[in-house]
């Protein structure tokens, strides 16, 4: 089934920003509630007795109890690959592709596939798409896949069982096995030794960040703090969504044996790229989440950086344009969480 989004009005370029902040209404998470504020720390508790009772039944008859959300553009040969991998799985779980404005045969290709919902979008809202896709899924739980990278056999079944167990468990990141090899991601290293440390009632260790196509969420947990940032687009949205989950009082955690498969793309953007979009998100992130000192001290490295190499210019250029937005979204982290946050610098400034 393939459907088109519409936004009521006409696209005005390619420029990210505008896709991802000229269409905010039209990725706004209908909870009714909007984003948690930084202070809703107890929030999580307070919806755990409905986790409890409801979550684990909501699908039954031996059904997949979880939902494979896609993001991709113009990808369609990889797409196919990670679809085929997707729907050998048993029990098969539903998966929406959220097709960001592909001018390839993308959406055609993936309708192909039985039981493959397509959302096909009339700009690019990076990875902010992902939340569509989230709402449209009916199962508690939601599986990001990239169009190149897909799960293993018993990882969603095991994800399951983890969040069922752990009501207050709002995501589970994977460990990324890349390409045919399976060689571990350096990710992975980082997780399995976070200096967060490791809850007795948790199945692995306290993690503040993830990678999208190896991670697993809590559907409520999810549209309770709004998903992906739009004014993202791109580079780190990871970690501004994991700084809200922990926030609004859900747990994040890495489970080594929950397994998600990768095979970049050849189609991809220059490392360069890359690391200015990072960069400019990072400088964002600790504007709309930390404390001042931090953003001025992150600001003026960034401007030091600037002076010294002109190619830091365009980050500059980009955290300046979309400063007024991220302010905008300012709300500080709890203080058990900004301790959180300081601990995983201070361990990479040391490594």
């Amino acid at each position: 089934m393939v459907s088109e989004v519409g936004t009521g009005t006409e696209r005005t370029g390619s420029d990210e920003l505008g896709s991802a902040i000229g269409h905010k209404s039209e990725i706004r998470l209908g909870n009714g509630t909007g984003p948690v504020a930084a202070g809703g720390i107890g929030t999580a508790a307070g919806d755990t007795a409905m986790t409890a009772a409801g979550e684990s039944g909501r699908v039954a008859g031996g059904r997949a109890r979880t939902t494979v959300v896609i993001a991709t553009r113009n990808r369609a040969p990889e797409l196919a690959r990670t679809l085929t991998e997707l729907r050998a799985l048993r029990p098969r779980p539903e998966i929406v592709v959220l097709d960001n404005a592909s001018d390839d045969d993308t959406a055609a290709v993936a309708a192909t596939f039985p039981g493959v919902t397509v959302i096909r979008l009339p700009c690019n809202l990076g990875a902010a798409a992902r939340n569509l896709g989230v709402e449209k899924a009916r199962t508690p739980y939601v599986a990001f896949s990239d169009d190149d990278s897909w799960w293993a056999g018993d990882a969603l079944t095991r994800a399951e069982q983890l969040f069922d167990a752990c009501p207050r468990l709002g995501l589970v990141a994977g460990r990324t096995l890349v390409g045919a090899t399976d060689r571990d991601d350096p990710v992975n290293e980082l997780m399995a030794t976070s200096p967060l440390g490791h809850a007795a009632d948790l199945p692995g260790p306290s993690i503040l960040g993830f990678l999208a196509c190896a991670a697993i969420v809590r559907k409520q947990a999810y549209l309770r703090v709004g998903g992906f940032s739009p004014l993202l687009h791109f580079g780190a949205e990871e970690k501004l969504l994991a700084l809200d989950l922990a926030a609004a009082g859900w747990q994040l955690c890495y489970v080594a044996d929950i397994r998600a498969h990768h095979h970049p793309s050849a189609q991809r953007p220059a490392p360069a790229w890359r690391r200015r979009a990072e960069q400019r998100n990072n400088a964002l992130i600790t504007w709309m989440r930390r404390p001042l000192r931090r953003c001025a001290a992150e600001t003026a490295g960034l401007l030091g950086r600037a002076v010294r190499d002109p190619r830091t210019a365009p980050v500059v250029a980009g955290v300046l344009r979309r400063l007024p937005w991220a302010l905008a979204q300012r709300r500080r982290l709890p203080p058990a969480v900004e301790r959180g946050a300081g601990t995983l610098e201070l361990a990479e400034e040391r490594k």
